[in-house]
Order: structure tokens, then C-alpha cells, then sequence
């Protein structure tokens, strides 16, 4: 009997610490699964009850078994949304497709998470509706040369539409514009016609710059010719002068030389007949002899009429055309 009940306890202690281990274990379990870790750049929107309770950022968090539940988890790095092409009409009435490239990010996850059902579509309608309200106060003309002009005013105008979605939109970039066919073969016969324009404009600058270069080629090589003559008629100038003053400075140095020597009366006597000499032999018809050269003269005469014979050759031939007499006047 002692026995029996003590098998009974035993068996009551047992069936204790099982139930108790397995509460244990439910609790354990429950603590691991509500144990939650934030990686970098995530979000977490927590709910309690339905309500808005919490944003968990980075790091490790524990919620509330059965009470709390993660509504959202948002990233919060930049995003880009690439929209297909739209229809939009310029104000010259073109019609023509466009496609948008838009950059945004979170900032409030509490206001992305129950500001607008579906924020995505949301954008991409507002951006369409955006660009055709741009579009359609520009011509054809203005919207193809002001794509930076239309990109900075649709993120203006987007980014503060979508404050209230907790949104920020970076940028916004018109991908491609595409207008239909017809303006497009125009606007490569417009190209085609400009390119030849530029073409016969360079051609015609070429032909311009050539002429002048060889009109300055040809008034330099004018001008150095100029140039040329005026230093050659310098030269010969100088040489002349130079060979003038060399003669002049020979006949100096001579007379110096003859007065040095104390030269007497015979000696320039002598170089005075040797000077008479050379203008005989010139082309004069009136000589004048000084007076000191006429006994000079005279004596020289007498001497040659003595040792000299005359010799009779016969009759002389006329001579046609005899020079002409010099006459040899003396001085009284």
C-alpha cells in the first residue's frame, strides 16, 4: 500500500515538470519568433491591435506575441520608376511619344505606408498628367532643345505633390521623344539642308582665307623685292663713295709722299710731260702748255730734227678722214 502511493506521486511530480518544460519551451519559442533584427536601409511599420504603433530602424527589436504584427517593411534606398512612353500634344498641335525615367525615396515610412493606396501608380499618373500639362505650352521647336527646362520643373512639381506620401523625387529624365514620321523625315531634310549650308559656308571661308594669304604672299614677296633694290642701290652708293674716298685719299697720301721726298724743279717737270702725255692722247682739240714746259718743248723738237732723218717713202695716200688737228696754245 505504502508502496502504491508513492508510485502515484512519483508519477503526479513527473506529469508536473513535463507540462512545465513544455511551457517553457512555448514561451521560448514565442520570445525567438518575435525577436525581430532590422538590416541596414529597411523599415519596419509596426501595427498593435490595427494601429499604428512603431517604425523600427536598424537594429534588434521584440514585439508583442499576438498583439503586435509588422504591417510593412520599406526600403529606404533610392528607387528609380521607368514609365512607358506617353501621348502628349505641343502647342503647335504635334503629337509625339515620351517615355520618363524617375528617381525618388522614402523618407516617411508611417506616411508612404497610409498616405495613397498604391504610390507607384500614383506617381506614374501624376507624372503623365505633369508632362502633358508642360508639353502643351511648348512648340515643337522648344521642346526638343529644353529637356533640362522640363525636367527640373517636373520634379518641382512632383516632389511637392508627393510630400504628403512620405515621397521625395530626386530627378526626373525625359528618356526619349519620339514625334511621328513625318516631322522626323522633315527634320532630317532641315538637318540635310543645314549641313549644306555650313558646307558651302566653310568652302566659301576656305576660298576667302586662300586669296588673302596669297594676296599678303604676293605683297610680301613685292615688298622684299622693294627691299631688295633700295639695298642694293645703297650698297653700290656706299661702294662708290667708298672707292671715291679710297682715290682721293691715294692722291693724298701721294702729294704727302711727293712733299716728304722734297721733290725739285726737274722731277716735277718730268711727271708734268708724263701727264701731258696722257691728254695728247685724248680726245681734246686745244691743249694749253705752261709756260715752264714750252722751252721744255722746244728742245725736245731741235733734238729730234738732228739725230733723226727724214726719209722719203714716196707720194702719201690720201687719207680720207684725218683727226683733227689739236692745237697747242701756250700761255703768254
Amino acid at each position: 500500500m505504502h508502496y502504491i502511493m508513492l508510485a502515484g506521486l512519483n508519477t503526479g511530480n513527473i506529469t508536473s515538470y513535463v507540462v512545465i518544460g513544455i511551457v517553457a519551451l512555448i514561451i521560448f519559442l514565442l520570445l525567438i519568433r518575435n525577436i525581430r533584427i532590422v538590416p541596414q536601409a529597411t523599415t519596419f511599420v509596426i501595427e498593435r491591435l490595427g494601429a499604428y504603433q512603431a517604425t523600427w530602424t536598424t537594429g534588434i527589436h521584440i514585439k508583442m506575441p499576438f498583439v503586435d504584427r509588422i504591417a510593412k517593411v520599406i526600403s529606404m534606398k533610392e528607387r528609380v520608376a521607368d514609365f512607358p512612353p506617353q501621348g502628349v500634344i505641343t502647342a503647335d498641335n504635334v503629337t509625339m511619344q515620351i517615355d520618363t525615367v524617375l528617381f525618388y525615396q522614402i523618407l516617411d515610412p508611417k506616411l508612404y505606408t497610409y498616405g495613397i493606396e498604391n504610390p507607384i501608380l500614383a506617381i506614374e499618373n501624376l507624372t503623365t498628367t505633369t508632362l502633358r500639362n508642360i508639353i502643351g505650352d511648348l512648340e515643337l521647336d522648344e521642346t526638343l532643345t529644353s529637356r533640362d527646362i522640363i525636367n527640373t520643373r517636373m520634379r518641382d512639381i512632383l516632389d511637392v505633390a508627393t510630400d504628403p506620401w512620405g515621397i521625395k523625387v530626386n530627378r526626373v529624365e525625359l528618356k526619349n521623344i519620339i514625334p511621328p514620321k513625318e516631322i522626323q523625315n522633315a527634320m532630317e531634310r532641315q538637318m540635310k539642308a543645314e549641313r549644306d549650308k555650313r558646307e558651302q559656308i566653310l568652302v566659301a571661308e576656305g576660298r576667302k582665307e586662300s586669296a588673302i594669304r596669297v594676296a599678303e604672299g604676293e605683297k610680301m614677296a613685292m615688298v622684299l623685292r622693294a627691299e631688295a633694290t633700295k639695298e642694293k642701290a645703297i650698297r653700290e652708293a656706299e661702294g662708290e663713295a667708298e672707292a671715291i674716298l679710297k682715290v682721293q685719299s691715294a692722291r693724298a697720301e701721294g702729294l704727302k709722299m711727293i712733299k716728304s721726298v722734297s721733290a725739285d724743279q726737274p722731277l716735277i717737270t718730268l711727271r708734268s710731260l708724263e701727264a701731258m702725255e696722257k691728254v695728247a692722247d685724248g680726245r681734246a682739240t686745244k691743249i694749253i702748255i705752261p709756260s715752264e714746259l714750252q722751252g721744255l718743248a722746244g728742245m725736245a723738237t731741235t733734238l729730234k730734227e738732228l739725230f733723226v732723218d727724214p726719209v722719203d717713202d714716196g707720194p702719201k695716200p690720201e687719207v680720207e678722214d684725218e683727226p683733227l688737228a689739236k692745237d697747242v696754245m701756250y700761255p703768254s
